[in-house]
């Protein structure tokens, strides 16, 4: 059963031209969603309520720093939702389901004038699931890319951002230009790509980045052209590791090169 509309009134202060109420209603928004008794009865509907009131919160927001801290502070609601033991995606992916569909349905009526805000929230809603898959901690040691996290997103995205039937009236072609354009910016940002070149790597941490090559891969074959090409040029960006070069293999190329000017020819004689 929805919740009742009564239990969370705050969802129409999120759109107020007041700023102090949406900051109130952000707040309360905040501890609402920390109960875990609370944010499990919440059901899809209730939660595509509750990001088209952030929506417009984004909406009336005016000022870049303004904008970037709003932005921030939506993203920042993954780290306090809960986590329960027996199903830890329960909450964060419906919840980022939401937002996926919430910004789908929404991203061709958004303006030129506030295009720039949405693409920052997505950029930083994006790179926020990711570090929740690596269990959100800064220590290296206590990452994992692995499990029930790392499966519940990596099918989230396929279903959404990455949605690989090519249905364009689901996720435009736009916003599948935008995550195409971030998601590996995000993912170096979390250190995911030093974790894999390093010598010791976080649990997971190669079987989660070819999660995410395979469902970017499907987009390279997308019936848009667009699509397909940034797919095709974010796959072959040299920061992946599949694109770069063996140091051994480089001192081979180099070698070659060197014998082979030595072979060239020389000038004429005097």
């Amino acid at each position: 059963m929805a919740a009742d509309e009564r239990n969370m009134p705050f969802i129409k202060h999120l759109a107020s031209s007041d700023r102090k109420i949406r900051t109130s209603a952000l707040n309360t928004l905040r501890t609402f969603l920390t109960s875990s008794a609370t944010a499990r009865k919440l059901t899809d509907l209730d939660y595509l309520k509750l990001w088209k009131g952030l929506f417009y919160s984004v909406w009336m927001c005016d000022r870049p720093i303004p904008q970037q801290n709003l932005c921030a502070e939506l993203a920042d609601l993954l780290s306090v939702l809960p986590t329960p033991s027996d199903d830890e995606c329960a909450v964060v992916v419906p919840f980022l389901r939401a937002f996926w569909a919430t910004l789908s349905r929404e991203w061709t009526a958004i303006d030129v004038l506030r295009m720039e805000k949405y693409l920052l929230l997505v950029r930083r809603v994006f790179g926020a699931s990711l570090a929740w898959v690596g269990n959100g901690s800064r220590s290296k040691k206590d990452q994992k890319w692995t499990g029930a996290r790392a499966k519940g997103m990596l099918k989230l995205l396929e279903e959404w951002p990455f949605e690989k039937r090519g249905d364009l009236s689901k996720v435009s072609v736009g916003l599948r230009l935008h995550v195409l354009d971030i998601w590996i910016d995000e993912v170096e940002k979390v250190e995911l790509l030093t974790e894999i070149e390093g010598s010791q790597s976080s649990e997971g941490a190669d079987e989660f980045l070819a999660g995410l090559r395979r469902i970017v891969g499907v987009q390279s074959e997308s019936i848009c052209k667009p699509v397909r090409d940034r797919a095709n040029d974010s796959l072959t960006d040299e920061r992946l590791p599949w694109n770069q070069v063996d140091s051994s293999d480089e001192m081979a190329e180099d070698g070659r090169d060197g014998q082979h000017g030595q072979d060239g020819w020389g000038g004429f004689d005097d």
